[in-house]
């Protein structure tokens, strides 16, 4: 419909019926510092070639980091850490304080304790309105079938 006006609260509201996984997306900055988010837009897009994809809003705290990040790791969150989910969506500097992690592909970090991880090169951007989408090709990646992921639904952690 031509001229549809929809409620921005509403909609959110409805989108989060949708139950989602829970990640935090990593990279290195532009002096080697660790960043991340947290980040429930994640998706498979192809298998041949591996590529994967997640958006960010523009106006994020990290955006122009990952903009520019050749290369990134998706980590999906366990149902035990939902404080780092937390800790991940705050607008800080000191994300990484006190958190435990390697490097992968390209130096982003990777969290430990985790369902699974993707280590990524950037293979495109795409403008999404007022988000970016950024789509990733797999380089490498574990899963830990151990841990259970964390789910978000309704605006909570569904665990």
């Amino acid at each position: 419909m031509v001229g549809l006006s929809l409620d921005a609260k509403d909609l959110r509201r409805a989108l989060g019926q949708f139950p989602t996984g829970v990640t935090v997306i990593t990279t290195l900055g532009a002096q080697s510092e660790p960043v991340g988010v947290t980040v429930s837009s994640f998706n498979t897009v192809s298998l041949e070639p591996p590529l994967i994809l997640w958006s960010m809003a523009k106006s994020g705290y990290s955006a122009k980091v990952f903009e520019n990040a050749e290369y990134f790791a998706v980590n999906v969150l366990g149902e035990q850490q939902v404080e780092l989910s937390d800790s991940f969506a705050r607008q800080s500097a000191d994300k990484f304080d006190g958190v435990t992690f390697t490097s992968g592909v390209g130096g982003s970090p990777l969290l430990e304790n985790t369902a699974a991880s993707f280590e990524c090169k950037t293979w495109k951007l795409y403008d999404g309105g007022d988000h970016t989408i950024v789509v990733g090709e797999v380089l490498a990646f574990q899963a830990n079938d151990s841990v259970m992921p964390l789910v978000f639904s309704r605006g909570n952690y569904v665990t």
